[in-house]
């Protein structure tokens, strides 16, 4: 992170976004701009353990002062995932039940209860070294959960903040979960954002520890949205393109936190991409 001096009017910009390349956002607040630099990969779709892998690779990279703050975005194998405090009674079968579904359960290292990851389910793991760019614990969630609100505006779907059950929310339906872990400084894990329409393993569960949570998704509120405006022709269509909404949310984070940066206050475009192909 470093801060140049530029000359006004304030503007923002940014550029990038694309597996293997560096993102750049820039923000100008009074005359000066505060530039961070992440490089976002987008990894498809990857078993857990592999990206956890991943993430603990990246982690000892950043906590050591080398590599660069990297958003990787993916969609998951199934599992279930309890955070480290997490109350096992959450999960409503056995493992042994859930194998025999095809769904893993993993123990993580992020705060949080259990929740679902699967295809269709998009999942952003920002390794940030938070120590070192000067940006607090609470600034990194509110930015995750700015990210989550932010891409499903793009969707023309209002959904929220609730006090004391981080995430995302469209009215009582749960749409988006957040849960980090910082170590020496450097946070990882990150969030989830259900894109498509298959929600039926969070029936197996009590979401992210809420008995009776109903569950929902950018598809599935589209699916509404269209029955209440007698758009019959656009139910069961095509869910986002998961790569897009991951392209979405990656600029929504990265623009807030440069945003708490200056404290300059920033708008992401948020014109909906085409869907093609996406998962349901």
């Amino acid at each position: 992170m470093q801060i140049v001096p530029t000359p006004p009017p304030d503007c923002l910009g940014r550029d990038g976004g694309v597996e293997g390349s560096q993102a750049r956002v820039h923000v100008s607040a009074r005359r000066y701009a505060l530039t961070m630099e992440f490089e976002h990969r987008w990894l498809g779709r990857i078993g857990y353990d592999e990206a956890h892998a991943l993430q603990r690779a990246l982690l000892a990279e950043r906590a050591e002062g080398r590599g660069r703050d990297t958003l990787l975005t993916l969609e998951h194998d199934p599992v279930m995932t309890l955070g480290r405090n997490a109350n096992p009674t959450h999960l409503l079968l056995s493992e042994a039940d859930y194998a025999a579904r095809g769904i893993a359960v993993r123990h993580a290292e992020r705060g949080g209860e259990v929740t679902f990851h699967g295809p269709g389910h998009l999942v952003m793991y920002p390794i940030v070294a938070l120590r070192e760019n000067g940006i607090s614990l609470r600034a990194h969630i509110r930015a995750l959960e700015a990210a989550l609100i932010a891409a499903c505006a793009a969707f023309g779907i209002a959904a929220e903040r609730r006090d004391g059950a981080p995430g995302c929310w469209v009215g009582e339906r749960k749409i988006g979960a957040v849960g980090v872990r910082v170590e020496r400084g450097v946070a990882w894990h990150g969030l989830a954002l259900n894109v498509g329409r298959d929600l039926a393993p969070f029936d197996l569960i009590n979401p992210c520890g809420h008995a009776g949570v109903v569950s929902t998704s950018i598809a599935l509120e589209q699916d509404w949205a269209a029955t209440a405006r007698g758009e019959r022709d656009l139910i069961g269509a095509a869910a986002p393109d998961l790569r897009s909404v991951a392209d979405l949310v990656a600029a929504a984070y990265e623009s807030e936190l440069a945003a708490y940066g200056t404290g300059a206050s920033v708008h992401v475009n948020s014109a909906v991409p085409a869907a093609a192909g996406g998962s349901r």
